[in-house]
C-alpha cells in the first residue's frame, strides 16, 4: 500500500506478525487455545475452562520461573475475549431492539 501511495513505511503502525514474538509466547498462545471455552447462549463467552491447565502446562514444559507469567498471559487473553463477547452480544441486542422499536 505504501508503494501505491508513495509514502514511507511507518514501522510503528505496522501490526505485529507471529514471527515477531519469542517462541515461548507462541507456545503460550497454543496452550491458551488448547484450553476449552465456557459459553452460554444468552451470556456468551464467560472464559476458559482451566480443568486441563496443569496438564497442558506440563506438556508445554513451562519452566517454573515462567508459570506466573503464563497465568497472567492466559488471564489477559481471556479478559480481552470476554470483553469482545460482551460487546458483540450487546451490539446484537441493540440491533434487535432497534428493529422491534425498543
Amino acid at each position: 500500500m505504501c508503494e501505491q501511495t508513495g509514502q514511507e513505511i511507518d514501522w510503528e503502525k505496522c501490526p505485529s506478525e507471529w514471527e515477531d514474538f519469542p517462541e515461548f509466547i507462541l507456545d503460550y498462545m497454543s496452550l491458551y487455545n488448547s484450553l476449552g471455552d465456557r459459553m452460554y447462549p444468552d451470556i456468551g463467552y464467560i472464559g476458559k475452562d482451566f480443568t486441563n491447565f496443569k496438564f497442558l502446562r506440563e506438556q508445554y514444559k513451562v519452566p517454573k520461573h515462567q508459570e506466573e507469567f503464563l497465568l497472567e498471559f492466559v488471564l489477559f487473553m481471556e479478559e480481552r475475549r470476554i470483553k469482545e463477547s460482551q460487546r458483540a452480544i450487546k451490539e446484537a441486542h441493540d440491533k434487535i431492539k432497534r428493529k422491534t422499536g425498543g
